[in-house]
């Protein structure tokens, strides 16, 4: 199969079964999206879903959590992985919001990727989720997915995976494409024992197609 009808009718599949997708992060601003796909590094979204109503409350904005100390944000966090560098990311970003942002969320990447914690997925993840642009975030679902289905062969790493789905996925389509794999790598196509007998888009799936 060419790789562009692999694309097409893998896309457009996606896009009948699940046509408006959206993240599973609950959050009530562009801040707090911030704050909850900062924790949700390797975490599950339902943990981070788990701490965030408490946090969000008590920091409903940068110039409240900047005012914050890490004794203070911990407790609300602690269940996360990796607590204390991320304890300490988030009050990091937070005083760069403030003091370098006029407590704005930036909404080019570059801008995004100097806050602390926030690398080229979290902030890819804004610019698709809050402001619906043109970005592929690719984590680790979106990258096995990808060299699975043969969206990609053999990546060597994410940001050569984010740039061949670039190429092929109609910008507009981007942003959605990013939750169908993500949601697709969590349900179905998981790492371990994937649900190929489920699979909607198994017919045009490189590795489908080689065990059958």
């Amino acid at each position: 199969m060419r790789k562009k009808e692999r694309y097409d009718r893998i896309i457009s599949t996606f896009e009948e079964i699940m046509p408006e997708p959206k993240t599973e992060l609950h959050y009530d601003s562009p801040f707090h999206l911030l704050l909850a796909v900062i924790l949700s590094a390797q975490c599950t979204d339902k943990r981070v879903n788990m701490v965030t109503p408490a946090l969000f409350e008590a920091y409903p904005d940068p110039a409240s959590l900047a005012a914050a100390t890490e004794e203070e944000v911990f407790p609300y966090i602690k269940s996360v992985t990796f607590p204390n560098n991320k304890t300490r990311h988030l009050l990091k970003a937070a005083r760069m919001l403030v003091e370098d942002f006029n407590s704005e969320m930036p909404s080019d990447i570059d801008n995004l990727m100097k806050l602390p914690g926030v690398g080229r997925k979290t902030a890819n993840v804004m610019l698709a989720v809050v402001w619906g642009k043109a970005a592929m975030p690719v984590d680790t679902h979106v990258f096995r997915v990808c060299n699975r289905i043969g969206f990609t062969k053999d990546s060597p790493n994410p940001l050569a995976t984010e740039k061949e789905l670039v190429k092929n996925i109609p910008e507009e389509k981007l942003s959605n494409a990013h939750h169908w794999l993500i949601l697709h790598g969590r349900y179905v196509c998981t790492a371990r024992n994937p649900k190929c007998g489920e699979c909607v888009i198994a017919d045009w799936c490189a590795s489908y197609g080689e065990k059958n």
